[in-house]
């Protein structure tokens, strides 16, 4: 299961460098660990996630406005959120590698059979579920067979141990070599630069690592320039930066990405009310566009897991192949930030309800969103393997990515059969028809029209029209649907109102 799941992200890996989804950062120079750039078709595809996320949460609503933050604010802002004190990771070095690793992400793994043990390994992985997944994978295929054969009798047991909870006599070893772990010591995850023309104390500022303080620092510049009632929303989309000790997992953690946030203001009495609307609606968001309820799940934290000002928080879930991890959490914060940036400026960010002629802080839901994530996880969804038949009717594989219609890069290709008779003509008046009606679409007039389907379903294109001899006579196209690989023939005037009925967005 494991070897699929590693095949499965190298082949997306190497489709997204092959088609322009993305490439590694600053690759000619070697690159640089935990930075991606998103090349022709990936920019558009992230570029509709996050359409999609702001056409649902602030266009389509009454009760939400928007925000575009400065990446770099006053130092003062991260004092009062407690990021400079508490924004820390535990770090470990290896003695002998010297390779790094978040302690907190580094597990000790041993296996039971009967109550002795038999295999345990120290691994690296996001959750417990990965750790156990990982360390039977590096078992040897003997073992792995008894403990499938004998797994659902109980006879083996599994311990799991993170790295910074184990007692300390124990001693933690390099999952990559074997070597002594140091013992954890904290590592603030901020970019930390200066402002102005001194490097020294009095300059020194950081790249924000999220999106959400700009929201609360705005509040009382929102309340009095929108004239919003509570309860309403504040959105927002942007980029965060955080110097994370191990970046990995293609683009899912790195350090620099973009989040797409809301802070969602109310009355203390209705927060546990709109704390599971949220929950819910933000789940629902996900399903609408694609991803499959199988491998999405909504897992409500313990409250062991809460942060020391959370009333609740939900995480939305994925199954990626390297294991199930977070695309989106939705926190109940009670009143914490208002209240401390409040604090720490001196300025009153306290509400005045006009009917009740009541004053208090609100409470705040967040669903916290990584546009980033969201991306890959839409890649992964939609990357499939299958076969559809040739220009002469036989059966080839090929490989497609079924993205939703309404996240897929490109919308519409439009082909000429041939160069000649005519048809590149035609062919580029329906073109020019698309890109007017603001159709994300595509001209192809090069190699055999399967070869052009090909690259078109590679690139998750969901219709390809295409002008034959036919056309000349009586005006009609063929468009394919690249799932069902269905072709119909329609009036030429008619393809851009039959594509944009069927990704339903109107264009984007």
């Amino acid at each position: 299961m494991a070897e699929q799941a590693n095949d499965l992200m190298e082949k997306l890996v190497s489709l997204c460098k092959r088609r322009g989804f993305i490439f590694q950062s600053s690759e000619i120079y070697g690159g640089l660990n935990g930075c991606w750039d998103y090349g022709p078709m990936g920019v558009e595809l992230k570029r509709n996630v996050k359409e999609a996320w702001w056409d649902s949460v602030v266009r389509q609503r009454d009760d939400m406005v928007g925000l575009d933050c400065s990446i770099i604010m006053n130092p003062k802002v991260w004092e009062a959120s407690g990021h400079v004190v508490n924004f820390n990771d535990p770090l470990v070095d290896c003695k002998g590698c010297k390779a790094r690793f978040r302690a907190d992400k580094v597990y000790h793994v041993v296996f039971f059979e009967n109550g002795n043990p038999v295999h345990a390994a120290w691994v690296e992985a996001d959750d417990e579920q990965s750790a156990g997944r990982e360390a039977f994978n590096r078992a040897n295929s003997k073992t792995r067979r008894r403990m499938q054969l004998h797994q659902e009798g109980g006879r083996f047991e599994t311990e799991i141990r993170r790295v910074d909870r184990l007692p300390s006599d124990v001693k933690a070893l390099c999952p990559l070599c074997g070597h002594e772990l140091t013992q954890p010591r904290k590592f603030n995850m901020m970019f930390k630069t200066y402002v102005g023309a001194m490097e020294d104390s009095s300059s020194i500022a950081y790249l924000r690592p999220e999106t959400a303080q700009g929201i609360f620092a705005n509040f009382k510049n929102v309340i009095d320039t929108s004239r919003m009632k509570l309860p309403f929303g504040i959105a927002q989309i942007g980029k965060s930066f955080r110097n994370e000790i191990n970046p990995r997992n293609f683009t899912f953690r790195s350090r620099e990405f973009e989040q797409m946030e809301i802070e969602f203001f109310c009355h203390p009495s209705q927060a546990d009310q709109w704390y599971a609307y949220w929950r819910d609606a933000r789940f629902q968001w996900y399903l609408s566009l694609g991803l499959r309820s199988e491998k999405l799940r909504l897992r409500e934290h313990e409250p062991a897991e809460l942060a020391h000002y959370a009333k609740g928080c939900a995480d939305v879930e994925y199954a990626f192949p390297f294991g199930i991890s977070e695309l989106e959490g939705i926190a109940n914060r009670t009143n914490y930030d208002l209240s401390q940036h409040a604090k720490f400026s001196g300025k009153d960010l306290s509400y005045f309800d006009e009917e009740t002629k009541e004053r208090f802080i609100p409470y705040v839901i967040e669903p916290s969103a990584g546009a980033d994530r969201a991306t890959l996880a839409f890649l992964c969804e939609a990357y499939a393997e299958d076969e559809a038949p040739d220009e002469n009717g036989a059966m080839q594989k090929r490989i497609v990515m079924r993205f939703h219609p309404r996240l897929a890069p490109i919308k519409v290709a439009i082909f000429p059969l041939v160069k000649k008779d005519g048809m590149p003509e035609k062919a580029q008046a329906i073109y020019a028809a698309c890109k007017k009606a603001s159709l994300s679409a595509f001209y192809d007039e090069k190699s055999a029209v399967g070869r052009r389907y090909r690259r078109q379903d590679e690139v998750g294109t969901p219709y390809c029209v295409t002008v034959d001899g036919q056309t000349l006579t009586d005006d009609t196209v063929t468009i394919r649907d690249r799932d069902s690989l269905k072709q119909e023939r329609i009036k030429a005037s008619e393809v851009v109102r039959y594509v944009q009925e069927r990704i339903g967005a109107g264009g984007m």
